[in-house]
């Protein structure tokens, strides 16, 4: 059984959440939980807040309290969000201004409560 967590429009860049992701992906949620206030990203608590919220969720799918160590991150990625509509302005010289974008990201995340198989 699975059960799908999304965290969408964070303020975080895309590249810097997979960085995180990448190294929880295919662990325990409890060694995950363990792992996620170590990691030295601020990316991290969006992470840990969305495993959490992804560990509920397969809780109330299956209907009964599981164990966090019986419970195992599949998949987990994160894609670019619009930037359309994150547009700020810097002041630059001669009374000019440019503009830049603020980066968003959309996260999901997915938990099962076996392992992934391999070949």
């Amino acid at each position: 059984m699975q059960a799908i967590a999304k965290a969408k429009f964070a303020r975080y860049g895309s590249r810097k959440v997979n960085s995180v992701l990448g190294q929880i992906r295919g662990k325990s949620v409890q060694k995950a939980e363990l792992l996620l206030p170590l990691i030295p990203r601020k990316a991290g608590e969006l992470v840990a807040k969305t495993l959490k919220s992804a560990a509920a969720n397969l809780q109330v799918k299956a209907g009964k309290k599981l164990d966090p160590a019986g419970m195992w991150i599949t998949e987990a990625w994160a894609n670019n969000g619009p930037m359309s509509h994150m547009k700020r302005v810097m002041p630059a010289p001669q009374g000019r201004a440019h503009t830049f974008k603020r980066k968003v990201c959309h996260l999901t995340m997915v938990v099962a409560d076996e392992p992934v198989k391999r070949n």
